[in-house]
């Protein structure tokens, strides 16, 4: 199983910018990744999630415009760029990867949470205002 670790979350002032990694390892394979995020007392929530290729990206309405993610095979990695953050981007953010099922070559905008099998542990992003 594919398995994945975030870096990058910290403390930030709102309208700042921060940059969350994600690398993957494991058995090699073709997946779309994704971020999702997760305040106490709410369900988890997605943000945006990538193709395989890369060429194929989807925003969650509240990020658009502001976050950007992306991902280097050469790496293994993903990432999410995030610029003019929000007081309420406050959030505990999670990688995943989604579950062997599903084709490699589904469009980002396809992909719903439970298509997801592979997740981290997730990293605290907290905006001070």
């Amino acid at each position: 199983q594919v398995q994945v670790r975030e870096s990058g979350g910290g403390l930030v002032e709102a309208g700042g910018s921060l940059t969350l990694s994600c690398v993957a390892s494991g058995p090699s394979r073709r997946y779309a990744m994704g971020w999702f995020r997760q305040t106490p007392g709410k369900e988890r929530e997605f943000v945006a999630s990538i193709s395989w290729s890369g060429g194929s990206t989807n925003y969650a309405d509240f990020v658009k415009g502001r976050f950007t993610i992306s991902r280097d095979h050469s790496k293994n990695t993903m990432s999410m760029q995030m610029n003019r953050l929000e007081v309420e981007d406050t959030a505990v953010y999670f990688c995943a990867t989604v579950r062997d099922t599903v084709s490699p070559g589904a469009p980002a905008r396809e992909l719903k949470e439970a298509d997801f099998g592979s997740w981290g542990q997730g990293i605290q992003v907290t905006l001070s205002s």
